[in-house]
């Protein structure tokens, strides 16, 4: 049988050491068992590496007319080509990257405001933790999408930074809710009790107490957030409004759609995006549930 580490009557190096050693360990053991995990974590290295280094390898633009048009795959163009005679490959690795890219800036923003008003709210109480979830709520009954239509429509400047940013100012409140909870259930420990009355400044005893020992929870929140601001860059970008010049896996979508790629069969130019956005964002969903499985020990499998 399987030693497992923490269990009694098993050689495990982690209980010599401190608690926290131990607790890595553990940790370590049932990630590296965890198929959701495994399964989850591949994928999106696999597409980011196809994001960062594929670009590398092509010589001309994702938008360039390089060839004959509405080629399918083949070894030249791997990906075929549009009915204007651009490389679906070269616009899919590109996009990728944008889609990164737009995911890690806006899940970024808005992971970032979140868990800074969470953690804010639950530690300090009072009239501060009433004020920041009112606004909480207020933006939380805000229709995202509605709003986020609204404001890009009429900017001048549509850039993919700007679009992050607006995800970002609109994805947050979800997440400052669930920080707050968990917040308030640690803000009552006695190593903060102790933290405080040793004269430890606010900030400190949030990012040296409570961040630390939320960790896990905050990566799973971040994790959900990237595969939020994936979705809605990828919504607003079917509907044209999109970064303005750009090329993400969106765009390609809207693109195949506005020239009718699904009347004229040309399958290789719609599906490739649709399959990246799918594949990115279910992997994400996937390492999520893995890492909930490795953390929560009522959830692992021995």
């Amino acid at each position: 049988m399987t030693d497992v580490p923490g269990t009694p009557g098993t050689a495990d190096p982690g209980t010599t050491g401190a608690g926290g050693e131990r607790r890595t360990s553990e940790t370590l053991y049932y990630a590296r068992r965890n198929p959701k995990l495994l399964i989850g974590a591949s994928i999106v290295l696999l597409l980011l590496g196809i994001g960062l280094i594929g670009p590398l390898f092509i010589d001309h633009g994702p938008n360039q007319y390089i060839g004959p048009q509405s080629t399918p795959p083949s070894g030249e163009y791997w990906l075929g080509t549009t009915s204007f005679g651009q490389d679906v490959w070269a616009q899919f690795v590109h996009g990728l990257r944008s889609t990164f890219l737009t995911g890690t800036l806006g899940g970024g923003i808005a992971f970032l405001i979140g868990t800074t008003v969470g953690f804010v709210a639950g530690y300090k109480g009072g009239i501060v933790d009433e004020i920041l979830n009112m606004l909480t709520n207020v933006v939380l009954v805000l229709p995202g999408m509605v709003v986020l239509i609204v404001a890009v429509a009429y900017l001048d400047v549509r850039g993919l930074v700007v679009q992050a940013l607006f995800i970002g100012l609109t994805s947050w409140p979800w997440a400052a809710r669930a920080v707050r909870s968990q917040t308030l259930s640690l803000a009552s420990r006695d190593y903060v009790d102790l933290a405080r009355l040793s004269g430890r400044r606010t900030w400190r005893i949030i990012t040296s107490e409570l961040a630390p020992n939320m960790s896990s929870y905050l990566v799973m929140s971040f994790i959900l957030l990237f595969g939020g601001a994936v979705l809605i860059a990828a919504g607003l970008d079917f509907i044209g409004l999109g970064p303005a010049g750009g090329v993400s896996l969106g765009l390609m979508l809207e693109s195949a759609v506005a020239w009718s790629a699904l009347q004229l069969g040309l399958w290789w130019w719609f599906i490739p995006p649709g399959a990246g956005i799918t594949l990115l964002v279910g992997s994400m969903y996937i390492l999520n549930v893995g890492l909930d499985e490795v953390f929560n020990p009522k959830l692992r499998e021995l």
